[in-house]
């Protein structure tokens, strides 16, 4: 059965918050949606690890708000830069934690993913969700690239020095303020030149245009759905995902109900044709080279019937009914493999 890469996981703020440990990943927890045991019976087999800077003060997105018929849940307000590379350090130690206990294998290249992908710990990819760790100068993503961040997304949904994310909106558009800042500009040349993947999840349609003007490598929304199923302005539009495949790029389909759920609500009520009513959509557009999965474990609300990673069974069990084995291999692992080569090379 093909093992699933995943293309977004927030199990390193999890462990940065003192939520859970790097032994409790490795032994099995019930505080969130991976540890080890989980993955192995789920045929979790890695993903994108996002580095993530929480709002000092902020509990986070008011998630009540979003089980209403419609909302605009309050952005939390820029994160200071100091305060951001301190806690994305801490997020880099609790990388090498896992690494250190055999949870995970850092891997930098396609072939090292590949090669990790059936082995007994994760394949590990470090992402980065919202660039304020990076100062103007890029001085930072030498450091962040000698721990192996291969992948960097410009914005979380709120404002910062190199542009402007969408805010939790149902229903809305991205089509939300201006694009990318000057700073933000370089920023995605120099992560070309670096061929450091741009993620274009939480950012805004203005934002993804600037992207797409400027990048030469494939566009990715690593943990996006398709807007013309459910109406919110964290879900892509048939323009926008015009725009990624007019690339080769490719979008992981986010678990996280709120944008599965045609009413867009945060709830866990969730049935599979919801999921399944995104991937015909993002396949028509994309093609069946263009979509893959990035769960959003442990920074959302899962389907009922999936619950954590131990529910991808569920999930790879009605892919192969529903797309059949072929394409079912593609979306597990083989189109992520595709985009990394492309990017990255090798």
């Amino acid at each position: 059965m093909p093992p699933f890469f995943d293309g977004h996981n927030d199990l390193l703020l999890k462990m940065t918050t003192g939520r859970v440990t790097a032994e409790e990943v490795r032994d099995g927890h019930q505080n969130g949606h991976i540890d080890l045991p989980r993955a192995r019976a789920g045929g979790l087999g890695g993903g994108f690890f996002a580095l993530f800077v929480p709002t000092p003060g902020v509990k986070g997105i008011d998630m009540a708000a979003m089980r209403q018929p419609s909302y605009d849940v309050p952005l939390p307000p820029a994160v200071d830069h100091g305060h951001a590379l301190e806690e994305v350090r801490r997020g880099i130690g609790h990388f090498r934690a896992l690494t250190d206990l055999g949870v995970i294998t850092p891997c930098r290249t396609a072939a090292e993913v590949e090669a990790a992908l059936d082995g007994p710990a994760l394949a590990a990819v470090l992402h980065m969700e919202g660039a304020e760790a990076i100062g103007p100068e890029f001085a930072e993503l030498d450091e962040l690239e000698a721990a192996g961040l291969r992948s960097l997304g410009p914005v979380w949904s709120r404002p910062t020095a190199y542009g402007h994310g969408v805010p939790f909106r149902f229903p809305s558009t991205s089509d939300i303020g201006p694009g990318l800042t000057e700073d933000g500009k370089r920023l995605i040349r120099e992560c070309n030149r670096r061929k450091i993947m741009v993620d274009l999840s939480h950012l805004n349609f203005a934002g993804l245009r600037d992207v797409a003007e400027i990048s030469d490598a494939p566009l990715v929304a690593t943990h996006s759905n398709a807007h013309a199923v459910t109406p919110s302005a964290r879900c892509l539009t048939d323009e926008e995902l015009r725009i990624i495949a007019a690339t080769g790029g490719m979008v992981g389909i986010n678990y996280g109900t709120c944008f599965l759920r045609p009413d867009g609500k945060f709830i866990p009520e969730c049935p599979i044709e919801d999921l399944q009513r995104h991937l015909d959509h993002l396949l028509s557009i994309l093609g069946e080279d263009g979509v893959g999965f990035g769960s959003d474990f442990d920074g959302a609300i899962l389907p009922d019937w999936m619950k954590s990673c131990a529910g991808l069974s569920v999930l790879r069990d009605a892919l192969e009914a529903h797309v059949g084995a072929e394409l079912t291999a593609k979306l597990c692992n083989g189109n992520w493999l595709r985009i990394m080569r492309a990017t990255w090379g090798g």
